[in-house]
């Protein structure tokens, strides 16, 4: 009897999760296991802004696949997805082709522009490990141009825009804040010259996050220098900047650097499959599965779960995302074998955390508000937890954060 094939296509949270979970679970004898990643590394898309910024190496995001799968379980090949055949139960690659039985989509993200003028040409991108660090050698090249630059075009070289005041867009501004002071030192320039500007075209910071905790972000990141245009949307991002708009009120901000941290959306390959998708993001039954395609589990950003509390989904957030992994692992399990019983997925959401910086953060943890230094200690812990599932204290040890003062 064939062994059934499970293809895993992604290798972020949702992805890596399952595929570890299932060669816990399952021998090799039961099922043949198959996972594909464009790179040869898993990466931590929560740390992206720290890399961005220059306050944490990039190799301490990524972790080798080699390192956390057994290649006795499951078979890992580094190749880009290029079309997915559902009818078919074949997946192309760019140097080959996959069948399936089952199939298990944690393609990530893209970025989403919302149709702005120029911000795909001219704004950077915080969505992958090599985005991240263009985006930091970019920051500096810029600082180090700045004495040999003529007087009346230096201000914008110290000029760095984020577009967005959600997560990744607060994060990485509190990131900066740490930064530029360093920066400055290093390439001896007044720290009152760099403008570090956070637009965002909501009426406040963090939408839904809570109002007392907002107040206290703000606060923190306008003391460490960052500046905040809120309900001021981006019209155009030029070579030379970006054109914002509040009302009636147009204005244009020369910076030599833009980073675009406002929207996400699911993988255009999951829409080119002819699934029925928004964004990018399908909506999946209660076990995780595309309506209609009982051997297709999708994990991740492109899987639209709603809160039925608020009807509104939940954001695709890596909690979430490993959160399905381990569903989608046990109910793979459960159908390989032919014995046991589905799982519904339903979010358990511990808390939420935000980071100002490796020194401060907000967040709710345990239904407790924390700000400073324990929210702080929190979210590195939070960071740890997760790699000790994934890779136990070995991992922890060699990419753990433990500067929690």
């Amino acid at each position: 009897m064939n062994k059934p094939k499970i293809l895993i296509l992604g290798a972020g949270y949702g992805g890596i999760i399952t595929a570890t979970r299932l060669q816990k679970t399952l021998s090799a004898n039961e099922a043949e296991i198959t996972l594909v990643n464009k790179n040869s590394y898993h990466y931590q898309t929560t740390w992206l802004h720290e890399n961005a910024a220059g306050t944490l190496h990039h190799d301490r995001t990524r972790i080798q696949i080699k390192d956390v799968i057994n290649p006795n379980k499951v078979n890992f090949i580094q190749d880009t997805v290029v079309e997915i055949k559902h009818e078919e139960k074949k997946v192309v690659l760019e140097h080959g082709e996959l069948e399936y039985d089952y199939l298990v989509l944690g393609l990530g993200f893209e970025s989403e522009t919302f149709g702005i003028k120029g911000l795909k040409e001219h704004a950077f991108s915080i969505a992958s490990i090599n985005q991240a660090r263009e985006i930091k050698e970019h920051i500096e090249y810029t600082f180090s141009k700045y004495h040999t630059t003529p007087a009346d075009k230096r201000d914008e070289l110290l000029t760095i825009i984020v577009g967005g005041a959600g997560f990744t867009g607060i994060e990485f501004v509190g990131e900066l804040g740490n930064r530029v002071p360093e920066l400055c030192k290093e390439f001896d320039i007044d720290r009152e010259k760099v403008r570090i500007i956070c637009v965002e075209a909501a009426p406040m910071v963090l939408p839904g996050f809570d109002p007392e905790l907002v107040e206290y972000a703000v606060s923190a990141l306008e003391k460490k220098g960052v500046e905040f245009k809120i309900g001021t949307a981006i019209k155009e991002c030029t070579e030379e900047g970006i054109v914002v708009a509040k009302g009636d009120d147009v204005e244009e901000i020369k910076a030599a650097t833009v980073v675009w941290a406002a929207g996400v959306r699911g993988s255009a390959l999951v829409e080119e499959a002819g699934f029925e998708t928004m964004r990018g993001r399908l909506k999946v039954t209660e076990h995780m599965r595309v309506p209609g395609h009982d051997n297709v589990f999708i994990v991740g950003d492109s899987a639209l779960i709603i809160n039925e509390e608020i009807n509104r989904p939940y954001p695709p957030t890596a909690q979430i995302a490993i959160q399905q992994g381990f569903n989608v692992a046990h109910n793979l399990a459960v159908l390989v074998r032919g014995k046991g019983e589905l799982q519904e997925f339903k979010p358990d959401l511990k808390g939420v955390l935000c980071s100002l910086g490796h020194d401060d953060a907000i967040g709710v943890a345990f239904d407790k508000k924390l700000t400073g230094w324990s929210a702080s200690f929190m979210k590195k812990m939070s960071d740890n937890r997760y790699l000790f599932i994934l890779g136990g204290l070995g991992l922890v040890l060699k990419k753990g954060k433990f500067n929690i003062f």
